[in-house]
Protein backbone atom coordinates (compact mmCIF):
# COMPACT_ATOMS: atom_id res chain seq x y z
CA UNK A 1 0.00 0.00 0.00
CA UNK A 2 1.21 3.47 -0.81
CA UNK A 3 2.58 5.32 2.39
CA UNK A 4 -0.14 8.13 2.19
CA UNK A 5 -2.67 5.76 1.77
CA UNK A 6 -1.59 3.92 4.51
CA UNK A 7 -0.74 7.16 7.02
CA UNK A 8 -4.43 8.06 5.72
CA UNK A 9 -6.19 4.98 6.79
CA UNK A 10 -4.36 4.93 10.45
CA UNK A 11 -5.59 8.18 11.20
CA UNK A 12 -9.21 7.74 9.83
CA UNK A 13 -9.18 4.36 11.47
CA UNK A 14 -8.18 6.40 14.75
CA UNK A 15 -10.20 9.21 14.66
CA UNK A 16 -13.21 7.88 12.65
CA UNK A 17 -14.73 9.13 9.48
CA UNK A 18 -17.34 11.27 10.36
CA UNK A 19 -17.31 15.58 10.20
CA UNK A 20 -19.71 17.79 11.07
CA UNK A 21 -21.78 19.57 8.41
CA UNK A 22 -23.43 22.70 9.29
CA UNK A 23 -25.23 25.60 7.29
CA UNK A 24 -23.36 27.27 4.97
CA UNK A 25 -23.95 30.59 6.30
CA UNK A 26 -22.68 29.64 9.78
CA UNK A 27 -19.92 27.83 8.59
CA UNK A 28 -18.48 30.99 6.48
CA UNK A 29 -19.25 33.50 9.49
CA UNK A 30 -17.55 30.86 12.06
CA UNK A 31 -14.83 30.61 10.08
CA UNK A 32 -13.97 33.93 9.24
CA UNK A 33 -14.60 34.42 14.08
CA UNK A 34 -11.45 31.35 13.92
CA UNK A 35 -9.15 32.95 12.38
CA UNK A 36 -6.17 33.47 14.89
CA UNK A 37 -8.40 32.70 18.15
CA UNK A 38 -8.70 30.12 20.44
CA UNK A 39 -11.06 27.45 19.17
CA UNK A 40 -13.31 27.87 22.70
CA UNK A 41 -13.16 31.55 22.18
CA UNK A 42 -14.59 30.85 18.61
CA UNK A 43 -17.60 28.80 19.89
CA UNK A 44 -18.35 31.15 22.55
CA UNK A 45 -18.40 34.35 20.27
CA UNK A 46 -20.57 32.06 17.02
CA UNK A 47 -22.95 31.13 19.34
CA UNK A 48 -23.34 34.30 21.13
CA UNK A 49 -23.80 35.76 17.36
CA UNK A 50 -26.35 33.39 15.86
CA UNK A 51 -28.38 34.08 18.73
CA UNK A 52 -28.29 37.67 18.30
CA UNK A 53 -28.39 37.96 14.85
CA UNK A 54 -29.65 34.18 13.48
CA UNK A 55 -29.89 35.51 9.55
CA UNK A 56 -27.18 36.94 7.18
CA UNK A 57 -30.80 39.90 6.86
CA UNK A 58 -30.52 40.58 10.49
CA UNK A 59 -26.60 40.85 10.49
CA UNK A 60 -26.30 42.72 7.66
CA UNK A 61 -28.56 45.34 9.09
CA UNK A 62 -27.06 45.07 12.91
CA UNK A 63 -25.26 47.90 14.38
CA UNK A 64 -21.69 47.39 13.87
CA UNK A 65 -20.53 48.31 17.76
CA UNK A 66 -23.21 46.12 18.76
CA UNK A 67 -21.70 42.93 16.58
CA UNK A 68 -18.27 43.81 18.02
CA UNK A 69 -19.25 43.63 21.37
CA UNK A 70 -21.30 40.59 20.79
CA UNK A 71 -17.91 38.77 19.19
CA UNK A 72 -15.47 41.09 21.83
CA UNK A 73 -13.64 37.51 22.82
CA UNK A 74 -12.38 36.71 19.68
CA UNK A 75 -9.05 37.77 18.04
CA UNK A 76 -9.32 41.11 16.19
CA UNK A 77 -13.41 41.77 17.08
CA UNK A 78 -13.71 45.51 15.40
CA UNK A 79 -12.11 43.84 11.71
CA UNK A 80 -14.35 40.71 12.28
CA UNK A 81 -17.27 42.82 12.69
CA UNK A 82 -16.95 44.74 9.61
CA UNK A 83 -16.40 41.59 7.98
CA UNK A 84 -18.81 39.14 8.72
CA UNK A 85 -21.30 42.24 8.67
CA UNK A 86 -20.21 43.07 4.81
CA UNK A 87 -20.07 38.96 4.38
CA UNK A 88 -23.94 38.85 5.24
CA UNK A 89 -24.87 41.63 2.87
CA UNK A 90 -23.16 40.32 0.26
CA UNK A 91 -24.81 37.01 0.82
CA UNK A 92 -28.07 38.48 1.07
CA UNK A 93 -27.45 40.31 -2.32
CA UNK A 94 -26.52 36.72 -3.59
CA UNK A 95 -29.69 35.01 -2.61
CA UNK A 96 -27.68 32.44 -0.57
CA UNK A 97 -23.38 31.29 0.34
CA UNK A 98 -22.18 30.39 -3.02
CA UNK A 99 -20.91 27.28 -3.72
CA UNK A 100 -17.77 27.63 -5.65
CA UNK A 101 -14.50 28.19 -4.52
CA UNK A 102 -13.79 31.14 -7.10
CA UNK A 103 -17.15 33.32 -5.88
CA UNK A 104 -16.24 32.40 -2.11
CA UNK A 105 -12.85 33.53 -2.34
CA UNK A 106 -13.88 37.50 -3.49
CA UNK A 107 -16.27 37.75 -0.03
CA UNK A 108 -14.26 39.70 2.49
CA UNK A 109 -12.06 38.19 4.86
CA UNK A 110 -12.26 35.19 2.80
CA UNK A 111 -9.31 32.95 1.83
CA UNK A 112 -8.70 29.09 0.77
CA UNK A 113 -8.70 27.84 4.14
CA UNK A 114 -12.22 29.52 4.69
CA UNK A 115 -13.29 28.76 1.68
CA UNK A 116 -12.39 25.17 1.74
CA UNK A 117 -14.30 24.69 5.01
CA UNK A 118 -17.41 26.18 3.53
CA UNK A 119 -16.98 23.81 0.52
CA UNK A 120 -16.17 20.72 3.09
CA UNK A 121 -18.07 21.38 5.95
CA UNK A 122 -21.12 23.39 4.37
CA UNK A 123 -21.60 21.96 1.37
CA UNK A 124 -20.08 18.54 1.45
CA UNK A 125 -17.64 18.93 -1.65
CA UNK A 126 -14.33 17.45 -2.13
CA UNK A 127 -12.01 20.54 -0.98
CA UNK A 128 -8.89 20.31 1.53
CA UNK A 129 -8.88 22.94 4.07
CA UNK A 130 -5.21 23.72 5.19
CA UNK A 131 -4.67 25.34 8.56
CA UNK A 132 -1.52 25.78 10.67
CA UNK A 133 -2.08 22.08 11.95
CA UNK A 134 -2.54 20.40 8.56
CA UNK A 135 0.60 22.03 7.06
CA UNK A 136 3.05 21.57 9.14
CA UNK A 137 1.86 18.21 9.85
CA UNK A 138 1.87 17.13 6.05
CA UNK A 139 5.71 18.44 5.64
CA UNK A 140 6.24 16.60 9.15
CA UNK A 141 4.97 13.35 7.65
CA UNK A 142 6.70 13.74 4.53
CA UNK A 143 3.50 13.64 2.85
CA UNK A 144 4.65 17.16 1.16
CA UNK A 145 7.55 19.71 1.04
CA UNK A 146 6.16 22.67 1.43
CA UNK A 147 6.65 26.13 2.23
CA UNK A 148 3.22 27.75 2.19
CA UNK A 149 -0.25 26.19 3.27
CA UNK A 150 -1.17 27.40 -0.87
CA UNK A 151 1.65 24.76 -1.99
CA UNK A 152 0.93 22.32 0.42
CA UNK A 153 -3.13 22.40 -0.70
CA UNK A 154 -2.34 21.96 -4.48
CA UNK A 155 0.54 19.18 -3.24
CA UNK A 156 -2.15 17.20 -1.29
CA UNK A 157 -4.70 17.94 -4.34
CA UNK A 158 -1.98 16.04 -6.62
CA UNK A 159 -0.62 13.79 -4.46
CA UNK A 160 -3.98 11.73 -1.86
CA UNK A 161 -6.39 10.15 -3.40
CA UNK A 162 -10.09 11.97 -3.64
CA UNK A 163 -11.51 10.34 -1.17
CA UNK A 164 -9.24 11.11 1.83
CA UNK A 165 -9.80 15.13 0.84
CA UNK A 166 -13.01 15.67 2.76
CA UNK A 167 -11.42 14.04 5.96
CA UNK A 168 -8.25 15.13 5.57
CA UNK A 169 -8.47 18.57 7.61
CA UNK A 170 -10.34 17.00 10.46
CA UNK A 171 -8.16 13.98 11.09
CA UNK A 172 -5.04 16.25 10.77
CA UNK A 173 -6.22 18.87 13.71
CA UNK A 174 -7.30 15.89 16.07
CA UNK A 175 -3.87 14.29 15.59
CA UNK A 176 -2.50 17.84 15.80
CA UNK A 177 -3.84 18.63 18.75
CA UNK A 178 -3.59 15.11 20.51
CA UNK A 179 -0.18 13.32 19.18
CA UNK A 180 1.55 15.49 16.70
CA UNK A 181 2.07 18.80 18.24
CA UNK A 182 4.22 21.61 17.79
CA UNK A 183 6.62 20.98 20.31
CA UNK A 184 7.48 17.57 22.02
CA UNK A 185 5.22 15.60 19.70
CA UNK A 186 3.73 12.16 21.17
CA UNK A 187 5.76 10.01 18.99
CA UNK A 188 5.74 7.37 21.64
CA UNK A 189 2.05 6.43 20.89
CA UNK A 190 1.42 7.82 17.66
CA UNK A 191 -0.33 4.85 15.06
CA UNK A 192 1.78 6.38 12.41
CA UNK A 193 5.16 6.49 13.77
CA UNK A 194 7.36 4.29 11.94
CA UNK A 195 6.25 5.62 8.55
CA UNK A 196 7.19 9.24 9.97
CA UNK A 197 10.69 10.24 8.62
CA UNK A 198 10.67 12.65 11.62
CA UNK A 199 9.75 10.53 14.30
CA UNK A 200 12.05 11.15 17.51
CA UNK A 201 13.67 8.26 18.62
Amino acid sequence: MDRVVEILTRLVRKYGNSYFRDDPYRVLITTILSQRTRDENTRKASQRLFAKFPTPELLANADLEEIEQTIKMVGFPRQKAERIREVARRVREMGGVPSRLDELLNLPGVGRKTANCVLVYGFGQNAVPVDTHVHRISNRLGIVSTSTPEQTEREIMRRVPKEFWVLYNIVFVRFGQDICRPLNPRCDVCPVSELCPSREE
